[in-house]
Protein backbone atom coordinates (compact mmCIF):
# COMPACT_ATOMS: atom_id res chain seq x y z
CA UNK A 1 0.00 0.00 0.00
CA UNK A 2 1.14 3.53 -0.78
CA UNK A 3 0.19 6.49 1.38
CA UNK A 4 0.02 9.66 -0.73
CA UNK A 5 0.23 12.85 1.36
CA UNK A 6 0.20 16.33 -0.15
CA UNK A 7 0.52 19.63 1.71
CA UNK A 8 -0.75 22.93 0.30
CA UNK A 9 -0.69 26.56 1.35
CA UNK A 10 -3.12 29.07 -0.03
CA UNK A 11 -1.87 32.26 -1.66
CA UNK A 12 -2.25 35.25 0.62
CA UNK A 13 -5.30 36.58 -1.21
CA UNK A 14 -6.97 33.16 -1.45
CA UNK A 15 -8.67 31.21 1.30
CA UNK A 16 -7.62 27.79 2.50
CA UNK A 17 -11.25 26.75 2.18
CA UNK A 18 -11.21 27.55 -1.55
CA UNK A 19 -8.16 25.31 -1.96
CA UNK A 20 -9.77 22.55 0.14
CA UNK A 21 -13.08 22.62 -1.70
CA UNK A 22 -11.32 22.64 -5.07
CA UNK A 23 -9.27 19.59 -4.15
CA UNK A 24 -12.36 17.65 -3.04
CA UNK A 25 -13.02 16.80 -6.71
CA UNK A 26 -10.05 14.43 -6.57
CA UNK A 27 -12.14 12.14 -4.35
CA UNK A 28 -14.24 11.19 -7.37
CA UNK A 29 -11.25 9.45 -8.98
CA UNK A 30 -11.83 5.71 -8.42
CA UNK A 31 -8.28 4.44 -7.77
CA UNK A 32 -7.82 5.27 -4.06
CA UNK A 33 -9.06 3.12 -1.18
CA UNK A 34 -9.00 6.11 1.22
CA UNK A 35 -9.25 9.76 0.26
CA UNK A 36 -9.42 12.80 2.57
CA UNK A 37 -8.94 16.55 2.19
CA UNK A 38 -8.66 18.48 5.44
CA UNK A 39 -7.81 21.93 6.68
CA UNK A 40 -4.68 21.95 8.82
CA UNK A 41 -5.57 22.55 12.47
CA UNK A 42 -2.24 24.38 12.93
CA UNK A 43 -1.85 23.07 16.47
CA UNK A 44 1.94 22.88 16.05
CA UNK A 45 3.25 26.41 16.71
CA UNK A 46 6.49 25.74 14.80
CA UNK A 47 4.85 25.30 11.42
CA UNK A 48 1.81 27.18 10.21
CA UNK A 49 2.66 27.28 6.50
CA UNK A 50 0.45 24.31 5.55
CA UNK A 51 -3.24 25.14 5.11
CA UNK A 52 -4.64 22.00 3.48
CA UNK A 53 -3.66 18.32 3.54
CA UNK A 54 -4.65 15.64 1.04
CA UNK A 55 -4.29 12.07 2.29
CA UNK A 56 -4.98 9.07 0.08
CA UNK A 57 -4.13 5.38 0.10
CA UNK A 58 -3.49 3.29 -2.99
CA UNK A 59 -3.09 -0.47 -3.34
CA UNK A 60 0.15 -0.05 -5.29
CA UNK A 61 2.18 2.22 -7.56
CA UNK A 62 0.00 1.31 -10.55
CA UNK A 63 -3.14 2.56 -8.76
CA UNK A 64 -1.38 5.83 -7.85
CA UNK A 65 -0.23 6.25 -11.46
CA UNK A 66 -3.78 5.61 -12.73
CA UNK A 67 -5.09 8.21 -10.26
CA UNK A 68 -2.64 10.81 -11.55
CA UNK A 69 -3.44 9.92 -15.18
CA UNK A 70 -7.20 10.39 -14.69
CA UNK A 71 -8.64 13.47 -16.49
CA UNK A 72 -10.18 14.75 -13.25
CA UNK A 73 -6.68 14.98 -11.74
CA UNK A 74 -5.47 17.29 -14.52
CA UNK A 75 -8.66 19.38 -14.41
CA UNK A 76 -8.55 19.75 -10.64
CA UNK A 77 -4.87 20.63 -10.42
CA UNK A 78 -5.29 23.23 -13.17
CA UNK A 79 -8.19 24.79 -11.27
CA UNK A 80 -6.45 24.77 -7.87
CA UNK A 81 -2.92 25.75 -8.97
CA UNK A 82 -3.71 29.52 -9.17
CA UNK A 83 -5.12 29.41 -5.61
CA UNK A 84 -2.13 27.81 -3.94
CA UNK A 85 1.43 28.73 -3.16
CA UNK A 86 3.19 25.75 -1.62
CA UNK A 87 2.72 22.13 -2.71
CA UNK A 88 4.75 19.37 -1.09
CA UNK A 89 4.07 15.71 -1.78
CA UNK A 90 5.21 12.47 -0.16
CA UNK A 91 4.47 8.91 -1.27
CA UNK A 92 5.24 6.38 1.46
CA UNK A 93 5.09 2.61 1.21
CA UNK A 94 3.21 1.32 4.24
CA UNK A 95 5.20 -1.13 6.29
Amino acid sequence: MIRHIVFFSAKRHESAEAVRSGLMALGAIPHSSVFEVSLNTKVDPLCDEVDVVVYAEFADAAALAAYKAHPTYAETTARVRPLRELRLSADVVAG
